[in-house]
């Protein structure tokens, strides 16, 4: 026999237009997407959903071959690498919601009760895969209402789904609205650190459940906590020279550190330690982002001036910098010499 959740449950989960139509019946937000087992079929809906989309091969762990897709030439070159992973299985495709908060929820249900062990808010925007993504427990600028939003979801989905044991959602905050990325009725791997954060079992308490037991015999998860837990990813780039290290959708890390103190910024620095960078206090700064990001980046920009570093930038960054009243050295890009 099979304890927990019923592969029937866990396939619900998995089947696209299953899983849809689901969401749609307890009236949830998800982003427009579709599925594709062909190239024209992947245009059509990239078309209908509208550009940037993510791009996924179905049934693989660790985000491999996801990627976010900026147009049609970009879908063409995708669609080669996701034949190559996923085979004859579809490929999924998602609006991409740009500069969303993603949060990673884990909860445990025993058919009647459900419980919120974590909230968990991504410090990079939505995009990135959530192993890679440094975390906040609890959330470092959700409001509450937003949060209450989240666990009536994490408590319709479970019910809805279910779920006997443990589940882990990843859901995208952006203007005001919660939207569902996706629902896995099973063990997270953020679930150590939750445990290790909220000072309980979790995963003790989820074996005895799909065992049988019921969470009001076992002992209360309580995760209202008066310190913060930071958890942040160790990556390998320096085993691996010439390796990309900006961080996408396909998750690159191979471990993971953890900073607890009674602020957020603190135990943010201590997980930033633990993982191996070396925080600077004094220096340049090297600056470049795209369009999109020059408005964002002003405000961390003067924060680093009145810490007392100095700014360089490329031709676009730098004249926005300058524009904003702060003190920038502009440099060109490699391929202007």
């Amino acid at each position: 026999p099979i304890l927990g959740t019923s592969p029937a449950a866990i396939d619900l989960a998995e089947d696209r237009e299953q899983f849809a139509a689901l969401v749609s019946r307890l009236g949830l937000l998800q982003p427009s997407n579709g599925i594709a087992r062909s190239r024209e079929e992947a245009l059509n809906v990239a078309e209908r959903v509208g550009y940037p989309v993510l791009m996924r091969p179905s049934f693989v762990l660790g985000g491999r071959a996801m990627e976010i897709v900026e147009g049609p030439v970009q879908l063409d070159d995708y669609i080669q690498t996701a034949v190559q992973v996923s085979g004859d299985a579809p490929v999924l495709i998602d609006q991409y919601l740009r500069d969303a908060i993603e949060v990673d929820v884990d909860a445990l249900c025993d058919g009647t009760d459900v419980v919120v062990a974590g909230v968990l808010q991504h410090i990079e925007e939505a995009g990135v895969h959530s192993g890679d993504s440094a975390c906040s427990i609890p959330p470092y600028s959700l409001s509450d209402e937003i949060i209450a939003g989240i666990e009536r979801q994490t408590e319709a989905l479970a019910h809805a789904l279910g779920v006997v044991g443990l589940m882990n959602i990843q859901f995208a905050v952006k203007d005001g609205q919660i939207y569902l990325i996706e629902v896995n009725p099973r063990a997270s791997r953020t679930v150590p650190f939750v445990a290790k954060a909220i000072g309980a079992p979790i995963a003790k308490i989820a074996a005895r459940v799909m065992a049988g037991e019921k969470l009001a015999d076992l002992p209360t998860i309580d995760r209202r906590i008066a310190h913060v837990a930071v958890k942040e990813a160790v990556f390998p780039f320096n085993r691996f020279p010439g390796v990309d290290p900006v961080l996408s959708p396909e998750m690159r890390s191979t471990g993971e550190v953890m900073g607890i103190a009674a602020d957020f910024t603190t135990a943010f620095a201590k997980a930033q330690l633990g993982a191996g960078t070396v925080l600077p206090t004094g220096g340049a700064v090297f600056v470049s982002v795209k369009d999109g990001d020059k408005a964002p980046i002003v405000p961390a920009v003067r924060a680093l001036v009145d810490a007392g570093f100095a700014i360089v930038a490329t031709g676009g960054t730098a004249d926005h910098l300058a524009r904003a009243g702060l003190p920038v050295e502009r440099i060109n890009k490699i391929a202007q010499g």
